[in-house]
């Protein structure tokens, strides 16, 4: 039986994950939880899958958890310090990295060089320390397997072939709520329009990161990493049926496409299982009933966020770690209605702008370009204004 950890067992992906463990419980059990905030969900999790190992986030939440879980014997942690615990637990076989943003990236480099095999459904990661983590993973013989939709796609539209013949691989984007919306009108989009995702369910910062298109533009630099493809060879297309997850394209002209419901059970539960497919009970695809796909050229004005990813992916070093924190403190200021909705992918570039990058070769040297960016990006929300 393969003991799972999950990090971000209270997320959007956790839950899905949890699902995908319960429904199979002959074949996998929870070896440890790691979350926020959500410590009531996170009793249940406990209650019901006994995990050896919680951790939460801060001190006080331990004692709170005690309470809502009583006499039951698990072990709580908290911080980084206690999420890498359970990241590295010795009897644990596989980690699901799950936590949302750079808080991610240091619990799932534990579980790395501890030699877990890892599920990645955090991009971050790969975004602040593509290079670091792949060297890491491949000195200790550990597998990366994607759970995103779209690179859990390219990763089977690559098996079976050789990576010498991948000419281009393509990302497909639903567009998110604005893709027909008038761009005169993007500097007076709501919270509550933009959380509102045309196919995906996804918390919120990521569901707005959808509606920028920052989330392509980190999918971008993660699919350099994961499949060893140059930027310029990672395309993004609109696909506003999000049905053809992704795409690879061979030097010969041949296509292979990977298409589903747009379910992330599917995608766990390979990632769980892999190289076996699982039977999720979930209900396979119409082709007839789904009608026509449309593919779109993705609208440069429209969708900013997505060229200033490009342009830190091909500068490198700490700028991709730089992006993603500027991203999450513009998000979160979005989401507390401190700025403009357009003024997100404005303060990652002007972020991103006055970085000095280096070509980082510790960990340390990437969480220390992150807390530069985050407090520079945080100045500039001050200055900017919700009306803004």
């Amino acid at each position: 039986m393969k003991s799972i950890v999950i990090l971000g067992s209270t997320g959007t992906i956790g839950v899905n994950a949890l699902h995908v463990i319960r429904t199979f419980e002959q074949r996998f059990k929870v070896g440890g939880l790691v979350a926020g905030r959500n410590l009531e969900l996170l009793a249940r999790q406990v209650a019901e899958f006994a995990p050896r190992i919680v951790s939460v986030r801060d001190r006080a939440d331990v004692d709170a958890l005690r309470k809502l879980i009583g006499r039951r014997r698990v072990e709580i942690v908290y911080g980084e310090e206690g999420a890498v615990a359970a990241a590295t637990e010795p009897t644990a076989d596989f980690v699901l990295a799950a936590i949302v943003g750079g808080a991610g990236l240091v619990p799932t480099f534990a579980a790395v060089q501890a030699g877990k095999d890892v599920g990645l459904a955090n991009k971050e990661a790969l975004v602040m320390s593509g290079e670091l983590l792949v060297r890491e993973a491949g000195k200790r013989g550990v597998q990366l397997l994607p759970v995103d939709s779209e690179h859990s796609a390219v990763f089977q539209c690559l098996e079976g072939n050789r990576r010498q013949d991948v000419d281009k691989i393509i990302l497909t984007a639903s567009g998110g709520p604005f893709l027909r919306t008038p761009l005169r009108e993007l500097r007076r989009v709501t919270i509550e329009q933009a959380l509102q995702h045309p196919t995906w369910k996804m918390g919120p910062k990521i569901t707005i990161d959808s509606a920028t298109m920052m989330n392509k533009g980190l999918e971008v630099i993660e699919a350099r990493w994961l499949f060893g493809v140059p930027g310029e060879r990672v395309e993004v297309m609109i696909h506003p049926q999000s049905i053809v997850h992704s795409m690879v394209r061979y030097r010969d002209g041949a296509v292979m496409a990977q298409l589903g419901i747009p379910d992330m059970r599917i995608p766990i539960a390979y990632a769980l299982s892999y190289p076996e497919r699982l039977d999720t009970g979930l209900a396979p695809l119409n082709l007839q009933k789904q009608g026509e796909f449309t593919f779109m050229k993705l609208e440069g004005r429209r969708y900013p966020a997505l060229d200033i990813a490009y342009g830190a992916l091909a500068q490198g070093g700490t700028v991709p770690a730089v992006l993603n924190a500027a991203n999450e403190v513009a998000v979160a200021a979005f989401l507390d209605g401190r700025i403009g909705f357009r003024r997100i992918h404005e303060i990652s570039r002007k972020t991103i702008e006055s970085h000095k990058s280096i070509r980082p070769r510790t960990l340390s040297q990437i969480l220390k370009a992150d807390q530069w960016a985050r407090a520079f990006a945080r100045e500039l929300v001050q200055h900017t204004g919700p009306a803004s």
